[in-house]
């Protein structure tokens, strides 16, 4: 779908049908390898949970084994939430290599460096736009940091690959924040969202746009100004945006800003003629705070009044700063911002934290006259937010019958209890009444207390799911609470070293090799149930 139209129609995206024809056919080959003779391909979903960078080190972990296992070439969707997803998206962008994107993990983590220059002159060119948020801070100097990682390609640079059919199908999930309060309701389908590398939209809609117009501006369905498609890791950031809760996010924001104060070569590597940066900004922050003023942010302290004490502190730290002489040679000034830009960003970035925005981008179904809804087609912008915020893991983007499938393999990297996201799943699917696995809530309790490593769940009709707890007492014993808080879902990034990085990489990857008898069973069990006639066994598991 490269139209600069909106497409609504019921039903899988026409490219993404061709891709999934396409992948069968590598789908049979892998099954042939893996001794499971079939004339058609049962549909395998693998999915990835959220839990910042333990998910995205463990989902590496995952997908590296079921490559070596043979078991990735059956899969036909990889499905990702939050830190998966930035797993999934690199196994795209190393063009499915998986010794060489194991290879970047281990470099990326023997060293404790990360480009802070070219991380902020990239939000100060983000802070450029009309529909800057915190996501955008949270993408280049968040999300950056902690994968130590500033990936600038595209989802649309994936399609080779997928239209080719030698890689799955991808999906990256997302959820609308402004139907936030539909979601607590009524677990409304409208509020997920998904990016693949052909189209971004509402599934529940059958609404979508291209994804190299995602972020256009649009009206009555038609396309009326074209913006740049965003770059992977301003999705990424988008995709992962709720590593922590609001206060820890808010927090790490500020404490952000404020660090930027004291790192005077970043100045004179990112913005043109800084000199006397502290004696030049002090007073355009001290309007910036006056503004905020005006602004009636929403954050307030515990009296209900404003909290501008961050700012108040930042100012402080800037009159400090401002003390100094910071001459610097303005070299090469045309590769960096100018010095309004760079205030500009803080101001922003400032007022974008105080009313606490997210994911701010145009709403290409506004004014559409296909749409009913009137909460979708009146609103001018979409917030996009991490789908963690819904459900921990992407189950309600390949449940639809229309994608057809018959097996998941569901692993989860969440903190807390690994079966969360399935009694979420449960809830929705029961509110929407779609088929999937019921399992007693006693029994999830009981389970929940001492996991093991993996879970066959089966219901009357629908896809078979099996679940695969990280952290359980197959692999790690009695040790599952040290291993939990070794891997705290907002662990700084600075702490992990290749020496934390590799137990996690072999934890997961165990947990696939121990398991692959079960999966090939449950493969050969959806080739045999839904294709009794043509399928069979060349060997027993």
């Amino acid at each position: 779908m490269g139209s600069s139209e909106v497409s609504i129609i019921p039903g899988l995206q026409k490219e993404e049908k061709v891709a999934v024809e396409r992948r069968r056919l590598h789908v049979l080959k892998a099954l042939k390898k893996l001794h499971i003779e079939a004339d058609e391909a049962p549909v395998v979903a693998v999915l990835g949970s959220g839990g910042g960078l333990r998910a995205h080190i463990a989902c590496l972990g995952v997908l590296s084994e079921m490559k070596e296992q043979g078991l990735l070439d059956a899969v036909t969707y990889l499905a990702g939430v939050s830190g998966s997803t930035w797993a999934i998206s690199s196994l795209y962008t190393n063009d499915g290599d998986m010794e060489a994107l194991e290879a970047d993990l281990r470099h990326r983590f023997s060293r404790q460096e990360w480009d802070l220059a070219k991380s902020l002159q990239k939000t100060i060119q983000a802070a450029r736009s009309e529909n800057y948020s915190l996501t955008d801070f949270w993408a280049y100097m968040v999300i950056s940091k902690q994968t130590r990682e500033l990936p600038e390609s595209h989802l649309s640079n994936m399609k080779k690959p997928v239209e080719e059919g030698t890689l799955p199908y991808p999906i990256f999930a997302a959820i609308d924040n402004d139907l936030q309060p539909s979601w607590q309701e009524a677990k409304a389908q409208e509020t997920w969202f998904e990016f693949t590398p052909h189209h971004a939209g509402f599934p529940a809609l059958g609404a979508y746009v291209s994804i190299t117009h995602f972020g256009s501006k649009f009206k009555k369905g038609r396309l009326v100004r074209t913006h740049p498609e965003r770059d992977l890791s301003f999705l990424r950031g988008l995709w992962g945006s709720a590593l922590g809760n609001a206060e820890v996010n808010r927090n790490y924001i500020f404490d952000q800003l404020r660090n930027l104060l004291t790192l005077r070569d970043v100045w004179r590597r990112t913005v043109a003629n800084a000199k006397y940066i502290g004696r030049r900004i002090f007073a355009p922050l001290l309007r910036l705070q006056q503004s905020l003023q005006r602004e009636r942010p929403v954050l307030e302290d515990e009296g209900g009044e404003p909290n501008y004490n961050w700012l108040t502190e930042m100012l402080e730290n800037w009159t400090r700063t401002s003390l100094e002489k910071q001459e610097q040679p303005d070299e090469d000034p045309e590769s960096k911002g100018s010095f309004s830009d760079f205030l500009d960003f803080v101001r922003k970035t400032g007022i974008c934290a105080s009313k606490w925005e997210w994911g701010t981008t145009h709403n290409f179904l506004y004014k559409h006259g296909g749409i009913r809804d009137k909460t979708m087609s009146s609103r001018r912008h979409l917030h996009l937010v991490d789908a963690g915020l819904a459900i921990n893991t992407p189950f309600p983007l390949v449940l639809p019958p229309t994608r057809e499938v018959h097996l998941i393999l569901s692993f989860d990297f969440s903190a807390g209890d690994p079966f969360e996201t399935i009694r979420a799943t449960t809830d929705y699917c029961r509110r929407h009444k779609i088929p999937f696995p019921h399992v007693e809530e006693a029994k999830l309790d009981l389970w929940s207390k001492a996991p093991a490593s993996c879970y066959i769940l089966k219901g009357e009709t629908g896809p078979v799911v099996m679940h695969f707890p990280l952290f359980n007492t197959d692999a790690c014993g009695d040790d599952i609470e040290a291993w939990s808080d070794t891997y705290d879902t907002f662990k700084l990034a600075d702490t992990y070293t290749l020496d934390v990085v590799r137990p996690l990489l072999a934890l997961a990857k165990m947990n696939v090799r121990e398991n692959k008898k079960k999966i090939l069973r449950e493969m050969r069990n959806a080739a045999m149930l839904y294709y009794p006639k043509v399928a069979q066994s060349c060997s027993l598991v």
